[in-house]
């Protein structure tokens, strides 16, 4: 059902769902942006709409709220072991089409990949999500291309113009709190075009990996992860036991983000390692977010945020890298 509100309004039921809920959106953290004196746009708790930004793309994605940074999982003693609380509150995340078409690859992988996490799924299970329109693709979005620009699987959806907001409202729970004298049919805007474009070859297979498209990546790479850190769908992490005593005899158990692009991923007992070279972990990358993963659940990884491109500080283009793989497997045909 759709509601045409004020600002006022809106303000007084975030109000009242923040007894049971944390409300997060991309907001403006002024003075943590990468230079001196610049703002950074990123996930927080919000207390009214206006704290929120609907005409940036989020420097970082909403996954930081399902799956923390760093998560402690359980306190260990030298013979007990106690597990960490669960949040007190429940979750309601701001979002656009992109990131909640990520919310389903998060749930793959955590959810309905032959076990189900639990630390995950207590914190999914009391999540909910308003969508947030796009009238106009941002820079290196090329959600379009990866079809998934559209999404109506939202709790609901909120558009502010001026002092009045349009919401639709699909979560029951929602509905008493949203519901309002004026009803209207609103509808989500959502682009239809960007800028940037890919096309994944229909004939991508394994054999691109003896392209020579990936020597690039090895000279320009620097093996930062910040592309992992900030996409909506990578999902690794490491472990990290954190000892409070010198004699080791209590502490907590952490799992903490992991980016395949980082030193020490791969390494293994013995002093063995895989994917020393960079352009071996960018390949590895680029085929995970749009060949095998697809073969296994039927849709690409990759959502086509950008927020990779846009965040690199060697300028590497992932959708540039991905709309190199024609070239590369007419090479790896021609070599044969």
């Amino acid at each position: 059902m759709g509601y045409k509100l004020s600002k006022k309004n809106i303000n007084d039921i975030i109000k009242d769902l923040s007894k049971e809920y944390v409300i997060y959106a991309p907001k403006t953290f002024e003075g943590q942006g990468t230079f001196s004196d610049t703002d950074r746009i990123r996930y927080g708790e919000i207390n009214a709409i206006d704290e929120i930004v609907f005409d940036k793309k989020a420097e970082y994605s909403y996954k930081e709220v399902l799956l923390p940074i760093s998560q402690t999982l359980f306190y260990f003693t030298e013979d007990s072991i106690k597990e960490a609380d669960a949040p007190k509150k429940g979750a309601i995340i701001f979002l656009r089409s992109c990131d909640l078409h990520a919310v389903k690859r998060m749930d793959d992988i955590y959810l309905r990949n032959g076990q189900e996490d639990y630390y995950y799924k207590r914190v999914r299970e009391n999540a909910k999500f308003i969508l947030m329109g796009c009238e106009n693709s941002f820079e290196n979005c090329f959600c379009v291309s990866m079809e998934t620009n559209k999404n109506d699987e939202y709790n609901a959806y909120l558009k502010v113009d001026g002092d009045n907001v349009y919401v639709d409202v699909k979560d029951e729970a929602l509905e008493s709190i949203f519901r309002n004298d004026e009803t209207l049919d609103v509808k989500p805007d959502y682009v239809t075009e960007n800028s940037v474009k890919v096309s994944i070859p229909d004939n991508l297979s394994l054999d691109v990996m003896k392209s020579e498209m990936w020597k690039e990546y090895s000279a320009r790479c620097i093996a930062c992860g910040r592309c992992n850190f900030v996409c909506p769908t990578c999902t690794c992490f490491t472990m990290q036991d954190i000892f409070y005593t010198d004699n080791g005899k209590a502490g907590e158990r952490r799992r903490v983000w992991a980016s395949c692009h980082v030193d020490g991923y791969t390494d293994m007992a013995g002093g063995h390692s895989f994917r020393l070279d960079k352009g071996q972990r960018m390949r590895f990358k680029v085929l995970h977010k749009v060949y095998d993963y697809k073969k296994k659940w039927g849709y690409h990884m990759c959502v086509g945020c950008g927020r990779c491109d846009d965040i690199c500080p060697e300028y590497i283009s992932f959708s540039n890298c991905v709309n190199k793989l024609k070239d590369g497997m007419k090479e790896v045909a021609d070599n044969e």
